[in-house]
């Protein structure tokens, strides 16, 4: 049986979440949609998916508030985030990764920075060549992608598993090389590390980056955090003292309310 081929964005949907992007950076410069699509990709990857009420204020803090102020407008900007959320879960859905797990199924938004667009950088914009030259395709999404991670710590501890801890530390060391800069000591080791017949090519990074999400996906149906055990206090008899410490039977005290 063939595996059940991943849901993409229409146009309609990826036009309306590139505006969405576009009217939250005027409030808040550091999102873009590269940005706001790896925060997402990170929802989608962890063990439990977080209601928008807690992602959308670690997404963009009082921007989405500041920007989406009538409620019929506010509806349909989160109607456009959660259109691209819901598709990236689709492409990270457990099963479908446990049916075909060579098969790269994440498709991230992410657009390619040239070296034209490096020169634009320093020349326009005042950046230093230096740091210009750090600035990769994929990066930003990688960005966006920690920065989900770092706002669900508790979804996203670390496992105290020896075997588990390093097969979870290879898949974000796979991500964060699409922010090493090249050349730098850091990637140098990274590819010693991981890619020893030589250097890989941006796109290289780019699929081994997407499937250590997927890789991540799968790591949770094995590994996810147990839930807090909830104790519950015995309900003491009709005619015992009360846990209350008032002195009176529980029946005449707070038992006297429970029907």
């Amino acid at each position: 049986m063939n595996p059940r081929p991943p849901r993409q964005n229409s146009t309609a949907e990826l036009e309306a979440f590139d505006r969405a992007c576009e009217r939250l950076a005027g409030f808040d410069p550091g999102i873009s949609f590269e940005w706001v699509d790896g925060f997402l990709a990170s929802l989608a990857a962890a063990p439990r998916l977080a209601p928008p009420e807690e992602w959308l204020p670690a997404l963009c803090g009082d921007a989405f508030e500041r920007a989406y102020a009538d409620p019929e407008d506010h509806a349909r900007g989160l109607q456009a985030l959660q259109a691209r959320l819901k598709v990236l879960c689709d492409q990270l859905d457990p099963e479908a990764l446990i049916d075909a797990p060579d098969w790269l199924r994440l498709d991230p938004l992410i657009g390619e920075v040239t070296d034209e667009d490096r020169r634009l950088m320093t020349e326009e914009d005042g950046v230093s060549a230096e740091d210009a030259a750090a600035v990769q395709t994929g990066g930003l999404w990688a960005e966006g992608f920690f920065d989900g991670v770092e706002a669900f710590p508790a979804l996203w501890a670390e496992p105290a598993d020896g075997d588990a801890e390093e097969l979870f530390k290879q898949a974000f060391d796979q991500i964060a090389a699409l922010l090493m800069p090249p050349d730098s000591d850091e990637w140098k080791a990274h590819v010693a590390s991981h890619y020893p017949k030589g250097e890989p090519t941006r796109d290289d990074l780019l699929a081994e980056a997407c499937m250590a999400v997927q890789d991540l996906r799968l790591f949770w149906v094995d590994f996810a955090p147990k839930p807090e055990t909830r104790r519950v206090e015995p309900t003491p008899g009709r005619n015992d003292p009360c846990p209350c410490g008032s002195g009176k039977k529980y029946k005449k005290c707070h038992g006297a309310a429970v029907v």
